[in-house]
């Protein structure tokens, strides 16, 4: 079968459609505006948040704060919830993920890499958390971005120091977790400050997890929570992944003064009070996880979720993706076809070369060799946030077209594989996803589905067993 550079035809189209479905009803159930609803509810004077019941005839002020690329939509949730209980308020948001609001006041910053925008939001934000009173309640809006979007450097640290280690720390290849823990020693907002500065007024954090495993101490670099990170733990990563000689002085010369004893310590569970700060994850990518599976099971796929919990660097999570794709088409296990198998988390991209992409973009690159000719895959790698990296591209899709058809086309998957270039290649073929800002962020989400064989054409759109019919 020809195809062209735009888009493949037939059952792959097909599956393509039924890919991009299944991550959409994903996104639907991370809807940080259904999740700030479906966890605070307020009637008169009394507000639940979970569990927990909060008597605002005794509040004398509201006030709203917060950082992350789906703050404005949680910020807009609480405004609806609360209405004119909310007396002030500021969030910091990524560009172009603003929403309009009432009463919460909001700034746009740079990320991944922190810019003076949002230096003045983290600094206007610690300013009037610090002047909350005893008779306050402080609500923290937290989603993923936020350790970009609320750098308040520690004293001695510029903008642009931080701004070098955390570009370091991105091509570096280093986790989430690892990037946090020095973001937090460099930092006077993160690893539990935030929450600090609050007191006496007590302070409800509300969570949108864009970490694995839901870590509330990794979330936005935990702004509201004891760290459980040192000093000695910044400088054992730094060495780890080789980039002390790289780092801006000023940042050696603090994280060494910190395992001397010289720099403070971020605050910890045995060394601070904390009860008046409550946590809650509002969302998470398992629950984005939960409704897309929901989805692959109506439209007739045999489901499998691997892990909500995916880590590592990300061309090896797309081999291994790939692998597994493979051996279901090919044996039927770990899930007969047709099927869908997903897995939500967040890889890692070492960065080598110059080129334009993300990880998602990069997982369905290196998938896409790895599935190269078996036209029974199609993969979809797409992060919740909308935007991947440095691009307008939510993610990509792969199958076994996708090097054919870039060979004819003129590229070198290769090349643009081995030069961190995968946005020009897949917008060359129409395989970008292109979502815009979602609103919400809970990582990322891996669709991959396995046609059933052409043998088992009697099975149904509801997975029915397939009928073998034989000539005598």
């Amino acid at each position: 079968m020809e195809y062209n550079a735009s888009a493949p035809h037939g059952h792959l189209a097909r599956m393509r459609a039924d890919a991009e479905a299944v991550f959409r009803a994903g996104l639907r159930a991370a809807d940080p505006a259904v999740a700030m609803h479906r966890l605070c509810r307020r009637e008169n004077e009394n507000l639940w948040v979970g569990r927990q019941l909060f008597d605002l005839s005794g509040v004398e002020r509201v006030l709203v704060v917060g950082a992350g690329k789906a703050t404005a939509t949680m910020a807009q949730a609480l405004e609806a919830i609360l209405g004119d209980r909310i007396d002030d308020g500021l969030i910091s948001v990524k560009y172009g993920h603003g929403r309009p609001l009432a009463r919460i006041g909001l700034i746009e910053a740079g990320h991944p890499l922190p810019d003076d925008n949002g230096v003045r939001a983290a600094r206007d934000i610690m300013a009037m958390v610090t002047r909350a009173r005893v008779n306050d309640l402080v609500f923290a809006l937290i989603s993923g971005g936020g350790s970009a979007l609320l750098p308040l450097p520690a004293q001695g640290i510029s903008l642009k120091d931080k701004q070098a280690a955390t570009d370091l720390l991105l091509a570096s290849g280093a986790t989430i977790h690892e990037i946090n823990a020095i973001r937090k020693h460099l930092s006077a907002v993160k690893g539990g400050r935030l929450g600090q500065a609050a007191a006496p007024a007590g302070l409800v954090a509300l969570m949108l997890s864009d970490v694995v495993g839901d870590n509330l101490d990794a979330i936005a670099s935990g702004p509201t929570v004891p760290d459980g990170t040192t000093f000695s733990d910044c400088r054992a990563i730094v060495q780890r992944y080789g980039i002390d000689a790289e780092l801006p002085s000023r940042v050696r010369d603090h994280l060494a003064g910190g395992v001397a004893g010289r720099c403070e310590e971020t605050p910890k569970k045995d060394t601070h009070a904390w009860l008046h700060v409550h946590n809650h994850i509002v969302g998470s990518n398992t629950l984005a996880i939960q409704a897309a599976a929901e989805e692959a099971r109506q439209r007739g796929y045999n489901t499998l979720v691997l892990t909500a919990q995916l880590e590592g660097e990300t061309r090896t999570a797309a081999r291994v993706h790939a692998a597994i794709a493979r051996q279901a088409a090919a044996t039927g296990q770990p899930v007969t076809p047709p099927a869908c198998i997903l897995s939500g988390g967040e890889t890692s991209v070492v960065v080598k070369g110059e080129g334009k992409g993300g990880r998602n973009q990069e997982f369905a690159l290196a998938a896409a060799l790895a599935i190269e000719g078996n036209a029974s895959i199609v993969m979809l790698s797409a992060g919740t946030d909308g935007t991947d990296g440095p691009t307008d591209a939510a993610g990509a899709f792969a199958d076994a077209t996708t090097v054919q058809r870039a060979q004819r086309a003129g590229l070198d998957i290769r090349r643009h594989l081995a030069d961190n270039d995968a946005y020009p290649l897949f917008k060359a073929l129409g395989d970008l996803l292109i979502t815009g800002p979602t609103g919400t962020n809970v990582m990322d989400l891996n669709v991959m589905l396995v046609a059933a064989p052409k043998n088992e054409a009697g099975r149904n759109r509801k997975g029915d067993a397939a009928v073998e019919r034989i000539e005598l």
